[in-house]
C-alpha cells in the first residue's frame, strides 16, 4: 500500500490548490476572453489598412486568421496531454508537466507586449502557446483533485476553486481596465500601450501566483528511464485507462453528456459578446461590464449548485443546469433588448460557475479510488473538452453563415443541451470499482 505524500483533506493543501486557479483564470478573462481579441483586431487593422490581413502569401480576415491559431493550440493540448499525462502518472511527472505548462503560458502572455500588428505571426503563435500552456497545465492541476481530498468533498473544493478563479481574475480585469480607461495616470502613450503593458502584469501574475500551489502540492517520484520506451509506456498507461472507461458505463456515460454540454456551454462563453454586439449593437464598455456581472453571478453559480450537489446529488444538480441551459439557448433567440440580454448573461454565470465546477467534481468523483493514473483520467476528460470547443464552434460558425443570424445558431447550441441532458437522465453517476489491470 502506497503511503500518500500529501496529507488527504488538509485545509493548507486544498486552499493552496484552489489558489492556481485564481493564478490561470486571470490570462483566459483579461487576455484572452476581453482585451487580445479587441487589441488584435485594433492593430492589424491599423498596420493592413483593413480587417483582411497578408499571412504566409494568404490575404483572410484578421479574426479568422486568429480563429484558426485558437483551433490549432487546443488541438495541440489534445495531442500533447493524451501523450504525456501516462508519462506523469507513470514517473509522478504532474507537478513538474503542470509548472511546465504554467511557464510556457505565462511567457507566451508577457510576449504579446511586443505584438505591435505588422508583426502578425507573432500575434498568431504567442496567443496559441499561451491557450497551450492554460489548457495543459489544467489537465495536471485537475488530477490532483482525487489526490488531495476524499470523494466527499470534490463537489465543494471544486466549486471553490472555480469561485477562487472567478473573483480573483475579475479583481485583475477591473484593474487593467482602470488603467486602460486612465492610461496618462500611469504614464503610458495611449490606451494601446496600457493594453500592451496589461499583457505583461497578467503574466507575471500568473506565474507569482501560481507559486502558492506548487509549493504545497507534492507527489512521490518513480525511478523512470528517459528512452524512447517512455513514450510508448505512456501510451499504454493512457490506453489501459481508455479501457477502462468503455467498459464503465457510468464513465462513459457522463464522458458522452459532457462531450455534448461542453460545446454548448464554451460556445456560449466564447461568442456571448459578439452576440450582443451583433445581434443587439451594445457597446464594449457595456460588453465588458457583462463579462463582470458574469464573473459575479458565476462565484454564487459554483457555491449554490455545489450546495444543490451536496444535498441532492450530483445527477440532480446536473440537471437542473442542464435545464436552464436549454431555456438560456432558446431565450436568446428571442432577445431584442440590451436589458434582455444583461438578464440573459446574469443567468448564465449562474450555471456556468456552476456546470463547471460540477462537471470536474463529478468526473473526478468517478474515478476508481485504487489507481495512480489521475492525470492519464483528466487527459481524457480535458481532451473531451477541447474537442467539444472545435466542434461546438465550427457549427456555431456554419449556420451563422448560412442563415446570416447568431440567433438561428443558439438552437443548436440547445440541441446538445438536450442531448445531454438525455444522457444523465437515464444514467446512474456511481463509481463502479474494478481492477484497471
Amino acid at each position: 500500500m502506497r503511503k500518500p505524500v500529501l496529507p488527504i483533506n488538509s485545509p493548507k493543501v486544498i486552499n493552496a490548490w484552489c489558489s492556481y486557479d485564481i493564478a490561470n483564470s486571470a490570462y483566459i478573462l483579461s487576455v484572452n476572453t476581453v482585451l487580445y481579441p479587441i487589441f488584435y483586431q485594433e492593430v492589424t487593422r491599423k498596420a493592413f489598412g483593413s480587417e483582411m490581413v497578408s499571412f504566409l502569401g494568404m490575404h483572410v480576415k484578421n479574426t479568422v486568421l486568429y480563429e484558426y491559431a485558437i483551433a490549432l493550440g487546443y488541438f495541440l493540448v489534445i495531442l500533447m496531454t493524451l501523450s504525456l499525462s501516462g508519462i506523469a502518472d507513470l514517473g509522478g511527472y504532474r507537478k513538474r508537466f503542470m509548472q511546465f505548462f504554467t511557464a510556457l503560458g505565462s511567457f507566451a502572455c508577457m510576449g504579446l507586449f511586443f505584438f505591435k500588428g505588422e508583426n502578425i505571426g507573432l500575434g498568431l503563435v504567442l496567443p496559441m502557446l499561451a491557450v497551450l500552456g492554460f489548457a495543459g497545465s489544467l489537465v495536471y492541476y485537475n488530477s490532483f483533485l482525487p489526490i488531495i481530498a476524499t470523494p466527499d468533498l470534490h463537489d465543494r473544493i471544486s466549486a471553490r476553486g472555480f469561485s477562487f478563479g472567478y473573483a480573483g481574475s475579475m479583481l485583475l480585469l477591473i484593474f487593467n481596465i482602470f488603467s486602460l480607461q486612465k492610461y496618462q495616470l500611469f504614464g503610458f502613450s495611449d490606451s494601446l500601450e496600457a493594453v500592451r503593458f496589461s499583457f505583461i502584469e497578467v503574466g507575471i501574475w500568473w506565474l507569482v501566483v501560481s507559486q502558492i500551489a506548487f509549493y504545497y502540492l507534492r507527489e512521490e517520484r518513480k525511478v523512470v528511464q528517459w528512452d524512447v520506451s517512455i513514450f510508448t509506456r505512456g501510451f499504454h498507461e493512457v490506453y489501459k485507462v481508455f479501457g477502462y472507461i468503455k467498459k464503465h458505463k457510468a464513465m462513459y456515460r457522463f464522458l458522452l453528456s459532457f462531450f455534448f454540454f461542453s460545446m454548448g456551454v464554451q460556445t456560449i462563453i466564447i461568442v456571448a459578446s459578439l452576440f450582443g454586439k451583433a445581434e443587439l449593437g451594445i457597446t464594449d464598455t457595456k460588453l465588458i461590464m457583462t463579462i463582470l456581472i458574469i464573473q459575479v453571478v458565476a462565484i454564487l453559480g459554483a457555491y449554490v449548485f455545489g450546495r444543490v450537489s451536496s444535498r441532492f446529488g450530483n445527477r440532480t444538480s446536473l440537471l437542473w443546469m442542464l435545464a436552464i441551459w436549454v431555456f438560456v439557448c432558446f431565450s436568446a433567440y428571442n432577445v431584442h433588448d440590451e436589458y434582455q440580454f444583461y438578464v440573459l448573461s446574469a443567468l448564465v454565470g449562474l450555471v456556468m460557475g456552476g456546470i463547471q465546477s460540477q462537471a470536474r467534481s463529478t468526473w473526478s468523483k468517478l474515478i476508481p479510488s485504487n489507481t495512480a493514473d489521475t492525470a492519464s483520467y483528466f487527459s481524457f476528460y480535458d481532451s473531451t473538452e477541447k474537442l467539444a470547443i472545435v466542434i461546438g464552434m465550427l457549427g456555431f460558425g456554419i449556420i451563422e453563415q448560412v442563415t446570416g443570424s447568431m440567433r438561428n445558431s443558439t438552437l443548436l447550441l440547445s440541441s446538445f443541451f438536450i442531448i445531454s441532458f438525455l444522457i444523465i437522465a437515464f444514467t446512474k453517476l456511481k463509481k463502479e470499482e474494478s481492477s484497471l489491470a
